[in-house]
């Protein structure tokens, strides 16, 4: 029994780190979307309405990013969304792997190396994620 629990245990860890990874990924459009979901409920959508609303708002968030990157020919405005895009995911890279590693790893200078290294890796993911969409790739 206990040996199934741990497994279980395990699993459940590995799949809280793959939802934190992706929603870091998308930080920029997660967090648009959890603005537009929060205020359509303020403002009486009700539960339902305002998750639905904020489901739509991210997705039209990364749909805009995305058609912005691929349609932009002029370099410098393609940097300009790619940094918009990656930068809060870089940030949100570095905070989650500081949660993660912040009681298992004594030293700190240690601890911000591998900060530093998650959010470039998560940042880089996100350009990725964005220069790889069918609308940036359709292009």
């Amino acid at each position: 029994v206990y040996k199934r629990q741990m497994l279980m245990s395990v699993a459940l860890v590995g799949i809280l780190c793959v939802v934190a990874y992706t929603s870091a990924t998308y930080a920029l459009p997660l967090m648009l979307g959890f603005a537009a979901a929060r205020f359509a409920y303020y403002t009486g959508a009700g539960l339902i309405g305002a998750s639905f609303i904020g489901l739509i708002a991210a997705a039209a968030a990364f749909g805009a990013f995305s058609v912005l990157f691929a349609e932009l020919r002029s370099l410098i405005l393609r940097l300009i969304v790619a940094l918009v895009f990656a930068v809060p995911a870089a940030i949100a890279g570095y905070a989650l792997v500081h949660g993660v590693t912040y009681e298992a790893i004594p030293s700190a200078v240690w601890r911000q190396i591998f900060c530093f290294i998650g959010g470039a890796l998560v940042g880089a993911s996100a350009l990725m994620r964005l220069a790889g969409s069918k609308t940036a790739a359709a292009s």
